[in-house]
């Protein structure tokens, strides 16, 4: 099938690759020039904007997004409406929050257009093994696009969850559960690091990923960074987050779901951004005031 991808950033460079590795056709287009001639030299064809990705391609054309949340996914859909007709699918394969992806597909479906949103879960490991999409959508479009799903996703790594937004729902709910999985690692694995007893970290990983009941891919990543403890020790512990956690506290917070494990880890998350905490300093000023109690300067 033909295509074209709209941003090559590690996920849609690589997504770029497998599908050209799997015999489709891909017009690529990115806002460096560098990267379109890196898949251009893999046998993509590179456009220099979107409305021209768009006119390289032949009905019913398919344009997927692999760009930042937010404003740049509205901004690349006004640079296609120009150029895109009824029939035409846009997938937008990012971290959108799916209350967006519902008033896009809306508005696009008046013009006879579908957006099919699509959770991409995989990282930089999905070039080789394969992706795994929660697709949300029209059933028509998504049925139509289906080749192009099972070309990127492991065997049984893709599935149509629902109508538009569905997608991006369920991506959303994976990464506020991928949340506290890392937290529980990362937990655990500091327990060990500050106990008294001399733990080889790297040999405990590997351990734990032989027949034990907490074995799992985020542990074998465990098992491959703690290989050279001097990597680990060379972070700063700072720990970004793309947005998702926070929408699945705040759905949860809205369904009355009680999710005390995926609240606290993104509240993890933030207080990794501080250098400093000023309620730290609050609360050890408030203990010297009533109790006498010994402060650090």
């Amino acid at each position: 099938m033909q295509l074209a991808m709209i941003g090559l950033g590690k996920m849609g460079g690589n997504m770029s690759a497998r599908l050209l590795r799997a015999g489709h056709s891909v017009v690529v287009h990115d806002r460096n020039p560098a990267a379109i001639a890196e898949y251009v030299k893999l046998g993509g064809i590179g456009a220099r904007d979107a409305g021209e990705a768009l006119s390289l391609l032949s009905a019913r054309r398919i344009v997927w997004l692999m760009i930042p949340a937010g404003a740049p996914v509205d901004e690349t859909i006004e640079a296609l409406k120009p150029g895109i007709v009824a029939g035409d699918i846009i997938i937008d394969g990012g971290n959108s929050n799916y209350h967006d992806t519902q008033r896009r597909a809306a508005s696009l479906e008046h013009e006879g257009i579908a957006l099919l949103d699509c959770g991409t879960s995989g990282g930089i490991w999905g070039l080789e093994n394969g992706y795994c999409l929660m697709v949300g959508g029209a059933d028509d479009a998504v049925s139509y696009c289906e080749e192009i799903f099972r070309a990127l996703a492991q065997d049984g790594g893709y599935a149509h969850v629902g109508a538009a937004g569905a997608g991006h729902y369920v991506k959303m709910v994976h990464n506020g559960v991928e949340y506290g999985l890392l937290q529980a690692y990362a937990e655990g694995y500091e327990i060990l690091n500050a106990s008294s007893y001399d733990l080889d970290l790297h040999k405990i990983a590997a351990l734990w990923n032989r027949g034990s009941v907490v074995r799992s891919w985020l542990n074998e990543l465990a098992e491959r960074a703690l290989k050279d403890p001097a990597n680990v020790d060379a972070l700063k512990g700072f720990v970004p987050d793309s947005g998702e956690g926070r929408w699945t506290v705040q759905e949860a917070v809205d369904l009355d779901v009680p999710a005390p494990v995926i609240t606290l880890a993104l509240l993890m998350r933030l207080r990794s951004r501080q250098d400093e905490s000023y309620g730290a300093k609050l609360i050890a000023a408030l203990r010297n005031e009533f109790g006498g109690h010994a402060v650090k300067k």
